[in-house]
């Protein structure tokens, strides 16, 4: 089993392990990088409005002659469009701008506080409209999460969030295991800044692997989750090319050894975050 490996979410849907995403892509980039991927055996392709590449997917999707119907497709509603019926309205934009009429999967973006139990309860109502396969969250903490349990109806499927060796995220991991919840590593190669490590350039030298295939398949050994993302085609190709070899319980505990706590984005509790990215918003002292 390779990258066409799929795990099934607690709602039956089928996602595949390994995605590819356009975080920051020009428009011209995302659709030459979707369609390599595409060829390559990617199939879940990950992109947000908040990247302002949608019509780029849609349209890789379209000319790449893989049937929309392969493709796991996910979005997610940005902080200044959350809230009931903000987030009903961003989804059809979302649809319309990618060229289809479903999702595979929606999620929330960033917890901002005081709208995110609404904007999950717009998700609720897409879900059991069936207008999208699954709904998720992402950069949500355990306190969050628990404050959707206790009003929803639907678990959320998958948590996508910033996971890397420097980040292991071990609590928040075994939280959503409990619950059901999958764990979707965004930027798990830390941007680039983890692949220098001795740790990991050794192992690397000893397959004949490059440090972002080791880290990857570090990931999937975790049984992550994870979307990738290069704009460069060799490199499309490499990454999916990660199963072929086995990382032993020694390298994988040696990755997870450096671990250091530290983000490359702010932490889902900052409030100053929200401030700057929500137009309106007014911090508050008060948490849910």
């Amino acid at each position: 089993m390779g990258i066409e490996k799929r795990v099934v979410l607690s709602n039956g849907v089928k996602m595949p392990y390994l995605g590819y995403g356009v975080f920051k892509m020009s428009h011209d980039e995302a659709i030459k990088g979707v369609k390599v991927a595409l060829g390559t055996g990617y199939r879940g392709i990950d992109t947000a409005s908040y990247y302002q590449n949608e019509e780029a997917v849609g349209r890789a999707i379209k000319d790449s002659g893989v049937p929309r119907e392969e493709i796991f497709l996910t979005s997610k509603v940005w902080n200044d469009e959350q809230g009931y019926n903000a987030t009903l309205s961003a989804f059809e934009r979302s649809l319309e701008r990618l060229g289809t009429d479903y999702l595979d999967l929606y999620l929330i973006h960033w917890p901002v506080p005081h709208l995110f139990i609404e904007t999950w309860q717009a998700l609720e109502k897409l879900y059991h409209e069936g207008k999208v396969c699954a709904i998720g969250v992402s950069n949500f903490e355990t306190h969050h999460l628990e404050a959707i349990s206790r009003i929803s109806t639907v678990t959320p499927v998958v948590n996508q969030i910033e996971l890397h060796p420097e980040l292991i995220q071990g609590e928040l991991r075994d939280y959503c295991r409990s619950k059901g919840i999958r764990v979707q590593a965004w930027s798990p190669l830390k941007r680039g800044q983890v692949l220098a490590h001795s740790v990991i350039q050794a192992i690397s030298d000893r397959y004949g692997k490059t440090p972002a295939q080791v880290v990857i398949r570090w990931c999937l050994q975790h049984d992550l989750l994870l979307n990738v993302k290069s704009s460069k085609e060799e490199r499309i190709k490499e990454n999916a090319d990660v199963y072929d070899f086995q990382l032993t319980d020694e390298e994988m505990t040696s990755i997870d050894s450096l671990h250091a706590n530290s983000r490359i984005a702010h932490h889902p509790d900052d409030l100053d975050f929200y401030e700057r990215t929500v137009p309106g918003f007014k911090k508050s002292t008060s948490t849910t």
